[in-house]
């Protein structure tokens, strides 16, 4: 029984191409470059923040991304950033009765913006918000406390095995791995990904699998 459905952010609701393009072009490197060394860093199984590192050794990323902020060049999400199935599948979950909450390896600023869009979630929170960051367990401790109920009765969505599915599971909740965005498709048939009790192509699956 599924009482409370929690959703990664990057490439599991929103797509990850403003945050990149807004990055190269604050670095004023070419799109193309700094997109196609994130994929060569998440092949290698790295952090993606190592594509920057590898166009300006020794960057604080940290501080760069205050110094957008202060520039007025910071964080900026709207509706065109979500996948297309995000609206309905939300909505349709809440419909059947379950919990809907958002909970990623985001920034605060990110968080205010998610709640902005006035999706349709019972509650958002960010790592940045709770100061602990996927995949330690202790996220995976705040994302049940926010679910409100039982582990087994939590299902945790997302589309990097590694951060998403393989701890989820470890923390007892149920998983589905979703099969988008470069993680998604990259490591679809890595082990952690064989962990998920569901693996989907879009979130208009979940009603289904939640209600069935």
């Amino acid at each position: 029984m599924i009482e409370a459905v929690v959703f990664d952010v990057g490439e599991t609701l929103v797509r990850d191409d403003r945050y990149w393009h807004d990055w190269a072009d604050w670095l004023n490197i070419p799109r193309h470059t700094l997109s196609a060394l994130v994929g060569a860093v998440v092949a290698q199984g790295r952090d993606n923040a190592d594509a920057i590192r590898l166009l300006r050794p020794g960057t604080d990323i940290a501080d760069e991304y205050r110094a957008r902020e202060a520039a007025g060049q910071g964080e900026h999400l709207d509706e065109t950033d979500l996948y297309p199935d995000v609206r309905p599948a939300l909505a349709a979950l809440r419909e059947a009765g379950v919990r809907v909450l958002i909970a990623g390896n985001q920034t605060p600023r990110a968080g205010d913006l998610l709640r902005g869009l006035n999706l349709p979630a019972d509650a958002i929170a960010t790592s940045g918000e709770w100061g602990v960051a996927k995949p330690r367990t202790e996220f995976f401790e705040k994302v049940i406390g926010l679910a409100g109920t039982v582990p087994e009765h939590v299902l945790y969505v997302g589309d990097h095995p590694a951060n998403d599915v393989a701890p989820a599971h470890a923390a007892g909740l149920r998983t589905a791995h979703v099969r988008r965005g470069p993680y998604g498709f990259l490591w679809a048939s890595s082990p952690e990904a064989e962990l998920a009790d569901w693996r989907i192509n879009g979130l208009d699956e979940l009603p289904g699998i939640v209600t069935g």
